[in-house]
């Protein structure tokens, strides 16, 4: 397998972790805003976040396992909140948020690793 194989769904991965992101976190700027339009919005931006993660995963299905996939998937969701939290919302993270965050990338590591 080409290594574009192994990298094409994570890179999808990540731009559908951006939507996703902004879809399930974005409103918390905008309190004042009605929930109803804030939930329709959500759902708007979440659009092309499936638009995204369903080919990555149909792509990356090719060369990871499912666990695989939703492994990279959790760890680059993590990597993109902390990127978020901190320069969005302005929200630093905590030394133990840090800690569960490499306990995460060390779950990651175990489960794409081939053993055999």
């Amino acid at each position: 397998m080409p290594l574009s194989a192994y990298l094409v769904p994570v890179f999808l991965l990540v731009a559908s972790n951006v939507f996703m992101t902004l879809a399930w976190y974005g409103h918390l700027k905008f309190k004042a805003a009605p929930l109803t339009l804030v939930i329709l919005a959500s759902w708007g931006i979440a659009f092309f976040e499936y638009c995204l993660q369903v080919p990555a995963n149909r792509m990356g299905h090719a060369v990871y396992t499912a666990p695989q996939l939703k492994m990279i998937q959790e760890a680059i969701t993590l990597l993109v909140f902390a990127g978020f939290s901190t320069l969005y919302l302005g929200e630093s993270l905590r030394w133990n948020d840090w800690v569960a965050f490499v306990l995460i990338f060390v779950a990651v590591f175990f489960s794409v690793h081939d053993w055999n």
